[in-house]
């Protein structure tokens, strides 16, 4: 699968082909989730909305994504991988459309729901599409150059979002995806050939689908909604019942359903709802650092996008850069060390941030480089882990589950870890009208008390992500245990 084998072999260049379709289209929406930070504070300035608002710009996807992923790749194995992923292509490619061109937030906001339904048809069936196609003695080289060049275009994504922000506007981080889904579309049609399933059969679970997009949906936007204030309407609380209400009911269908997109049979297991637990803070903690960091960054520190981005691209060159590594060491020492330290890691990187120190190196930097080496000590052996607790012919299932657990994490973090900021600057600012995450110029008056509210708000909510982190550190410590078994991290890898 060398670049000088390439042009004698057409074999090899179509196999160049297909994983170049599977790495681009799934960088895609691997990019969006991150790129967007850097936007948001040019996107809540540009379109004059508040902060609630701001957050569903980055919640509207990851809703959509975290419910939907599984289903997205029930169909690819039920109607075609290769019919599905160019749905997602075309629906997320009409999507960004609308994102850059979207005249108000609200517009916004649904064009990025749309995103996340197209990223949940073709993100699943990126690695379906390597698994079917290459053979089995060169699957795993294929899927570890599918690994790294995804995680290099999650760290590149950040710096590239802020030159184009600040070269162009906000929109351009949207208008630069179609000339690559263009490019992924003709490699498709060019050299990925049809895969289905043949095992599959059943229909897909759409009742538990729309249950738990609703019911995590109601509940994320009514927490979400105190971003305005304590002094909610009551039809918020109704809201929040209505969605905890849902959730009940998705648990009771998933237990009666034939094809479950969250199988309850899995949480028998204590290692896996250790690792689930773990996951849904972790994670929430990532998220809410990666979308709270970026206004200290341009709002209250003046750096540019581009600098912001070049920031936040940190995490991801680290993460990509040891992960492989990391899970190596999981297989031979098992997982359950490396979590702990992991998880340590992020709380005390939390623990920094919330000193906020005015220097940009002790400050930002030195807690980004923390968090990043903490996360990275994590993802591996969080999968090997997880994938130790799935039952015979479940390892799809809980890898699917594991994921859209992360995603979940992350959609609460954002409301709840959003809200808590924008009432805790509410609380300490003597203008109602004021909104968290946007300060006047530094001659006027009443900027000393604002960045004062601004600080507080923002040291209290890295407090509160600390909490979350060491609520992981919890669940690993008393519920993850070293699999003995050191096969099924060789699966962990390969899937």
């Amino acid at each position: 699968m060398t670049s000088a084998a390439a042009p004698s072999n057409p074999g090899a260049r179509r196999r160049t082909l297909v994983l170049g379709a599977t790495i681009l289209t799934s960088s895609l929406a691997f990019i969006d989730g991150t790129v967007v930070t850097v936007a948001l504070p040019s996107i809540q300035q540009s379109l004059d909305t508040d902060f609630q608002a701001v957050q569903w710009v980055i919640n509207g996807y990851a809703l959509m994504l975290g419910a939907l992923i599984l289903v997205g790749g029930g169909l690819g194995d039920l109607y075609g991988r290769r019919r599905i992923f160019l749905i997602g292509i075309v629906v997320f490619a009409a999507a960004s459309i609308g994102c850059a061109a979207a005249p108000n937030v609200g517009m916004l906001i649904g064009a990025r729901v749309a995103q996340g339904i197209g990223a949940a048809l073709l993100v699943p069936q990126s690695l379906a599409i390597i698994a079917a196609y290459f053979p089995r003695e060169v699957r795993g080289k294929a899927i570890g150059t599918w690994a790294a060049a995804s995680a290099a275009t999650m760290a590149l994504g950040p710096p590239i979002g802020g030159f184009l922000i600040d070269l162009l506007d906000w929109r351009a981080v949207f208008w630069i995806n179609l000339p690559l889904a263009a490019v992924a579309v003709w490699m498709t049609f060019r050299a990925v050939p049809e895969s289905k399933d043949p095992s599959a059969h059943g229909a897909i679970d759409w009742a538990g689908s729309i249950l738990a997009i609703g019911g995590f949906g109601a509940i994320a936007c009514g927490l979400s909604a105190f971003s305005d204030g304590l002094d909610v309407d009551g039809s918020i609380y109704m809201i929040i019942a209505a969605g905890l209400i849902a959730v009940g009911v998705f648990v009771f269908a998933e237990s009666r359903a034939t094809n479950p997109i969250m199988p309850l049979l899995l949480f028998r297991s204590r290692l896996f709802t250790g690792t689930a637990i773990a996951t849904v803070f972790l994670y929430g903690c990532l998220y809410g650092i990666l979308f709270l960091v970026p206004f200290e960054l341009e709002v209250h520190r003046g750096l540019s996008p581009t600098q912001m981005g070049l920031t936040l691209s940190t995490v991801g060159l680290i993460i990509g850069a040891g992960s492989r590594y990391m899970g190596g060491l999981s297989d031979r020492f098992g997982p359950r060390r490396f979590l702990l330290v992991g998880t340590s890691g992020v709380t005390i990187a939390c623990v920094v941030f919330a000193l906020a120190h005015s220097s940009y190196w002790l400050g930002i930097l030195v807690p980004m480089i923390l968090l990043a080496l903490g996360m990275t000590a994590v993802v591996s052996p969080l999968t090997t882990a997880v994938m130790s607790a799935a039952p015979d012919g479940k390892s799809g299932a809980v890898s699917g589950v594991n994921n859209a657990a992360s995603r979940i994490g992350g959609l609460f973090a954002v409301a709840v870890l959003g809200a808590f900021a924008s009432l805790i600057f509410l609380a300490n600012s003597d203008d109602g009208a004021n909104r968290f995450g946007v300060l006047p110029d530094a001659a006027d008056p009443a900027y000393t008390a604002l960045e004062g509210a601004f600080n507080t708000a923002y040291q209290s909510t890295m407090w509160f992500a600390a909490l979350w982190a060491a609520i992981a550190v919890i669940s690993v410590f008393f519920w993850v245990h070293n699999e003995p078994t050191p096969s099924r991290s060789k699966v962990a890898r390969e899937n």
